[in-house]
């Protein structure tokens, strides 16, 4: 392929002639312009297609992706293409080739196919990568042609980072030959090291319990970045697939990039997992961050979106030093293969590149006879356009699909007999994802791309054993989706835009209000905030109120159970059942068995009055085809929201 010529030349002098970038422009002898080009959280998003929705999407795909890096490696002298993990899990397609296909040996997975034609140099591991197995990814991973890489995943821990058996390569120095700026051609050793969150552990524990461990970020790099200096490298480069988070370092960090920049070596810092971009104002206020500059601790930094949505970019002057280089200017973006108009529509800003279409194209095929196929069929329309603010179908099918479930896994067993809740959070609800982001599945014909619709993960489906009083702090941890509300004024934001929504449970099998004029008793991440705080009220059991020492089973799913969100009663330990099957083979279980199903909403929960008081919400503009649908509060249209969202009314 071209591409992958173009990559294993480098981009060398020929290529200069048709450099725009300032860097490469104004590049000197002895100076050379290198541009970094990230890829993060593809999910397998090849073809700029949804296949929840079954229609073509312009937001998304490495297909479009690539035509934007097909123009950016001409604008610069020297090149490198990255990705940042998550790239084997989180559509349709990844589920098609881990459940249905399957990963022989010899199989190409066709998200690595693409990324082969597209020519990347290296990769690292992303917390997704693991949700298969560990046989299905090496197996996946040995059809790719650039290194992938992960410092603290191993096999086996020794005394130290470097004297552990990594489970994959945790670093790469790769050799190269850079072109200055009078056309003279340099050697350089560039350095490139992986790191994911060490979470994987948690959240995928039946996958990974005993057969790998993994190590503190920081440790890793503390250990592993000097090494690689002494083995030659110029300049070392961050693939972290860990987000933006908190400057203060703690121990095995989900969000480590900003410590992890402060480490001594690394030069430029990849990011990811969060889904966002950057530099954006999104981290205006962030310690040891500038969000205008696009650094971390002064160092280039960039997050490039997810889907495929963007392309990050850090472009370096680097400046020989004797023998060696050093970076004498740097410069960080994220450019998108689309743009959102002022009358909510997308326009695509380049086309889909054909050759990495056709690399997938049989499995995008195939992809689309398997999530079109009937399993049965709703009496109830399935959305989720207003699953923040009531009871919601969208998110009752899964309740109900799982408390049939456990109901039936626990017959025989100590637990049989035992009151089942069920937990199940809505994970298409706008927000980062746009106001296209929503569950909507007719009445009528329910087919496997609309129970991927409704839960999109590969979680498998668990049960733990908790107290009333861990219900009651479970839901409390819940409830801080919404800020806190004055009574008596109008028109309060309602949701807390920090707060993820697939940590928003809803639980089935109790009834209960929300008192929004309460503080949150726990902050976004889990961690106790306001202990006296009682935002849970009128929490009843069969119509009695819920007794703090009773035993309950909450019917959930492995990510939560293994202490995903941090919940009350879910830390790992409390686990009674761990089920074979994935949420959404449930779901689909569920249907086939009854048919028909109904899942309508029953307004189990809802909003404590608070006289006087009105909040305002942004959700899809299709949401007003629902408002008489919704159960429990009553909403109302309130004009246009930002970024294409629709804005609605609750009167408390």
């Amino acid at each position: 392929m071209t591409l992958r010529l173009s990559r294993r030349s480098f981009i060398a002098g020929s290529a200069g002639l048709l450099a725009v970038h300032p860097f490469s422009v104004h590049a000197a002898a002895g100076q050379a312009h290198l541009r970094l080009m990230e890829t993060t959280d593809l999910h397998v998003h090849v073809f700029p297609y949804d296949y929840y929705a079954d229609k073509p999407r312009d937001t998304v795909g490495l297909a479009r992706t690539a035509s934007i890096i097909s123009d950016i490696r001409s604008e610069a002298t020297n090149s490198l293409l990255l990705d940042n993990g998550d790239f084997l899990q989180g559509n349709p397609m990844g589920d098609y080739i881990a459940y249905e296909r399957g990963m022989k040996d010899g199989d190409m997975h066709p998200v690595i196919a693409a990324m082969n034609t597209v020519g990347f140099d290296a990769s690292t591991l992303g917390n997704h990568e693991f949700n298969y197995g560990l046989d299905f990814l090496m197996k996946s991973l040995a059809g790719a042609d650039f290194p992938v890489l992960s410092a603290n995943v191993v096999k086996q821990m020794g005394a130290s980072p470097t004297a552990d058996i990594p489970l994959i390569k945790p670093y790469t120095i790769i050799d190269r030959t850079l072109t200055d700026g009078a056309g003279n051609t340099h050697p350089i050793r560039i350095g490139l090291i992986g790191f994911v969150p060490p979470q994987i552990m948690n959240w995928d524990r039946r996958h990974l319990e005993g057969k790998v461990e993994t190590r503190d970020i920081l440790e890793a790099a503390r250990a592993y970045v000097p090494q690689m200096k002494e083995e030659g490298a110029d300049i070392i480069i961050a693939l972290s697939h860990s987000g933006i988070g908190s400057a203060d370092e703690s121990e095995m960090m989900e969000n480590a990039s900003v410590p992890l920049a402060a480490v001594p070596g690394i030069d430029a810092i990849l990011t990811g997992h969060s889904h966002l971009v950057f530099p954006s104002g999104t981290y205006q206020d962030y310690a040891a961050v500038d969000a205008n500059a696009g650094t971390i601790h002064g160092k280039p930094a960039t997050m490039g979106g997810f889907w495929g949505s963007h392309l990050g970019l850090i472009d370096l002057m680097l400046e020989r030093d004797g023998g060696s280089w050093r970076i004498a200017g740097h410069a960080s973006e994220a450019r998108p293969i689309s743009k959102r108009n002022e009358d909510r529509s997308i326009t695509a800003l380049v086309e889909s590149d054909e050759a990495v279409l056709a690399s997938v194209q049989q499995e995008h095929d195939e992809t689309l006879a398997y999530v079109r196929r009937a399993v049965g069929k709703t009496d109830a329309n399935l959305h989720s356009y207003f699953a923040l603010v009531a009871d919601d179908p969208s998110v009752q099918i899964v309740s109900n699909a799982q408390t049939w479930y456990i109901k039936e896994m626990l017959q025989g067993t100590e637990y049989e007999g035992l009151p089942v809740l069920s937990a199940a959070a809505p994970f298409k609800a706008g927000g980062r994802g746009g106001p296209e982001y929503y569950t909507d599945v007719p009445k009528g014909d329910v087919a496997i791309k609309n129970v991927s619709d409704l839960y999109l993960y590969p979680n498998t489906a668990r049960a733990v054993l908790v107290t009333g009083a861990e219900v009651k702090d479970w839901l409390e941890r819940s409830a801080g989706m919404f800020n806190q509300v004055t009574p008596g004024k109008a028109d309060q934001p309602l949701i807390n835009d920090s707060f993820p929504s697939y940590n928003f449970d809803v639980m089935d099998g109790v009834t209960y209000q929300i008192d929004l004029s309460q503080p949150s008793k726990f902050d976004p991440k889990g961690v106790l905030i306001n202990p006296d705080a009682n935002r849970i009220v009128e929490l009843k059991y069969n119509g009695e109120p819920l007794d703090p020492d009773q035993k309950f089973i909450i019917a959930t799913n492995n990510y939560r159970a293994s202490g995903g969100g941090d919940f009350p009663g879910a830390k790992g330990d409390t686990i009674v059942f761990e089920g074979p099957d994935t949420n959404r083979d449930v779901i689909v279980r569920y249907i086939v068995q009854n048919g028909t199903v109904s899942p309508r909403a029953d307004a189990n929960w809802t909003f404590k009055p608070l006289d006087g008081a009105s909040v305002l919400f942004d959700t899809g503009p299709k949401a007003e085809d629902y408002v008489d649908d919704v159960k429990g509060v009553t909403v109302a249209p309130a004009g246009e929201g930002a970024d294409g969202f629709a804005r609605f009314r609750i009167q408390l």
